[in-house]
């Protein structure tokens, strides 16, 4: 049976796994085994100690963009990960006058055409910072897990949930919009988005 994490134990548990026929590991397939949990160890130490920097410089430092950071990551569903992109990366870089300029420079502003008298939207641009967009769209998700009774949530769901995978493609987009500008005016304003919780 393998085990249910790669953890440190690996070594260990190789030492007794069978394949299929109940004999043991070949000694090739062990040590490519062993040379991939090697390099998991590295990188998995190298990312704790980011976030063990990450939490140190939220708890201590004193700069405005921190502020942002302490403030997003005490909503549910925002990890520090995402609060200290959108924190010190995209909210602290520039001063945005309206939500209409936070889409736009994330990439998630819509794009409209206009032939004769036809109009219609061609999706969203794709000309603004590819990491927030991407980062958007992953706290959209999270976002309708951890704070369902929220407007946008809501909204989403009355909107899009029923629809096909299109229409909740198109949809989380949307919602990842909607919660980028509704998250820069929180830092902006201190006023929560509608129906949000707060960590505990």
């Amino acid at each position: 049976m393998a085990p249910e994490r790669v953890d440190a134990g690996l070594p260990a548990w190789l030492e007794t796994a069978t394949i299929w026929d109940g004999s043991t590991l070949p000694p090739g397939l062990r040590q490519r085994v062993e040379r991939e949990f090697e390099r998991w160890q590295f990188t998995h130490q190298q990312v704790l100690a980011i976030e063990k920097e990450r939490r140190d410089r939220t708890k201590d430092e004193t700069d405005a963009g921190f502020d942002k950071v302490r403030q997003l990551h005490r909503l549910k569903g925002i990890g520090l990960g995402a609060a200290f992109t959108y924190g010190l990366e995209f909210f602290s870089w520039r001063q945005f006058r309206s939500g209409k300029e936070v889409g736009a420079l994330a990439g998630l502003a819509p794009t409209p055409h206009q032939s004769g008298d036809t109009e219609h939207e061609l999706g969203i641009s794709r000309a603004g910072n590819r990491w927030v967009r991407g980062m958007a769209i992953e706290i959209a998700w999270g976002w309708l897990r951890h704070q369902p009774e929220s407007a946008l949530s809501q909204w989403y769901q009355q909107r899009f949930a029923r629809g096909g995978p299109r229409a909740r493609k198109i949809g989380i987009v949307a919602l990842a919009r909607k919660l980028l500008v509704a998250l820069w005016r929180y830092v902006e304003t201190g006023a929560l988005p509608e129906g949000a919780m707060l960590k505990g």
